[in-house]
């Protein structure tokens, strides 16, 4: 299994940025994908998770009406699309992927992309 993350980068605060995670060697149709993220000196944190069928999706209360997380089964890919950025939204942006749901707990995650710094500038 692999999970790669990208589409980080530097951006103002009030800006946008679109993070993707291609993943392959997975039943990706079966699988709910998460994105979490890890500030410099803090635990990791869930940011949105999706689930399929439907989509049914669940995000953070930091980033509600912000951030929207989709996905393409076809492509096998996810996407955290970030609007209004703040500079507490810096960190590096993980996605992950699991069976049998989704959850805000990381730890319920066995498959890691490796992740992409997002730095949002005051």
């Amino acid at each position: 299994v692999q999970l790669q993350a990208y589409g980080g980068g530097l951006v103002q605060a009030g800006g946008s940025l679109r993070l993707s995670c291609a993943a392959s060697g997975i039943s990706f149709s079966y699988a709910g994908m998460g994105w979490f993220r890890q500030a410099p000196g803090k635990e990791r944190e869930f940011v949105a998770a999706i689930d399929w069928p439907g989509p049914i999706t669940y995000y953070a209360d930091s980033v509600k009406g912000r951030f929207t997380i989709s996905r393409d089964n076809a492509k096998s890919a996810a996407y955290l699309q970030m609007n209004s950025l703040k500079p507490e939204d810096t960190a590096v942006y993980y996605c992950a992927a699991r069976y049998n749901g989704v959850s805000s707990d990381d730890s319920t995650y066995p498959f890691w992309g490796q992740g992409t710094q997002v730095t949002v500038s005051s």
